[in-house]
């Protein structure tokens, strides 16, 4: 098969330099990840391999010039987010990631959504009442609803900000841990905890706890209330039944907004029982109003060997399935 060449034009050294990376660490991803060598002539990138290959490599680079060009950070994550856009032939999708700023947190850091799959969440959440982001680890789902939430507070949007859990076991049991059931159901709920006080501050954050702006509850103590004004989010919502998710859901008052996050393939609840979040995203998937997005592996923001360890046990999933299909069959 013979190769072809590849060239793309970085119009400063700064984009050519942040496009290299630290000892050109963010090259020799490219290099190994698409199979093509490339070398830097001035202020171009030359690009040599096989065709599609090299369109791909091109097609990376122009991106990732496109984010330097937008003082978005380009780091490893970056890199290798934007190859898995090249491959699918959707590297066009990046210029979907605008500078737009989802929320600056209380030390003035910028937070920007890293990929599509973020940015169609954030969107979402923005214009729909009700809005579910079901999704792996690692994506972002509660860290930017929290966000959104305390946006919305600072614009006067909402009076209150509601998060909730249900207080299902991960292998541990409540009833053994000390203290009453706010104690009890605390280390459930200390992601939401971190997440405000990032955004607000420990001083701002600890103010409107006791002010009653900022409610953290368990899911049990959301019956019988109507929640208006207010901006709701309700985590690990793979955890509900389908009761508790009906509960939830009708609880929305005037003026209130609802997220609900959750990962379908890390359910905690007792055999026999049925998820709320998997239930309730095909129930309500043609209902004006309210959006459901589903963020996948190439969102994950945190690692990248989160992505892997991801798709790895996503591949054992799909093998055990495979085999016990195997098996129904024979029988």
């Amino acid at each position: 098969m013979n190769n072809t060449v590849k060239k793309v034009e970085a119009d400063s050294v700064d984009k050519l330099q942040r496009i290299l990376g630290t000892f050109d660490e963010n090259l020799n991803i490219i290099m190994r990840e698409l199979g093509v060598i490339i070398r830097v002539e001035g202020l171009t990138f030359v690009i040599e391999g096989v065709e599609e290959r090299a369109v791909q490599a091109a097609s990376v680079i122009e991106s990732l010039l496109l984010l330097a060009e937008n003082a978005e950070n380009v780091d490893k994550g970056r890199v290798e987010y934007c190859i898995e856009l090249a491959r699918e032939g959707k590297a066009q999708d990046i210029t979907k990631l605008s500078s737009d700023t989802v929320a600056i947190t209380y030390r003035g850091k910028p937070i920007k959504c890293k990929t599509v799959g973020q940015k169609k969440y954030v969107d979402s959440i923005k214009r729909d009442a009700v809005a579910f982001g079901i999704g792996p680890a690692g994506t972002g789902k509660t860290y930017l609803a929290v966000c959104l939430a305390v946006q919305a507070m600072k614009q006067k949007q909402v009076d209150k900000i509601i998060l909730t859990r249900p207080a299902v076991e991960a292998g541990e049991k409540l009833g053994f841990l000390p203290g009453d059931l706010q104690t009890k159901v605390d280390p459930y709920l200390r992601p939401l905890y971190d997440a405000l006080q990032e955004m607000l501050g420990l001083e701002t954050y600890t103010k409107l706890m006791e002010r009653g702006s900022i409610e953290i509850a368990p899911l049990a103590y959301m019956r019988g209330r109507t929640l208006s004004n207010s901006f709701v989010i309700l985590d690990e919502a793979q955890n509900t039944t389908r009761e508790q998710m009906k509960m939830f859901l009708t609880r929305l008052g005037d003026g209130s907004k609802m997220v609900i996050t959750g990962d379908a393939t890390q359910i905690d609840l007792p055999n026999g029982k049925s998820s709320g979040l998997e239930h309730a995203a095909y129930v309500l998937k043609d209902v004006d109003g309210v959006s459901i997005t589903y963020l996948t592996d190439k969102d994950v923001v945190r690692n990248s060997l989160v992505m892997k360890i991801v798709r790895a046990y996503d591949r054992d999933d799909k093998r055990r399935l495979q085999l016990a299909d195997g098996n129904k069959t024979e029988q």
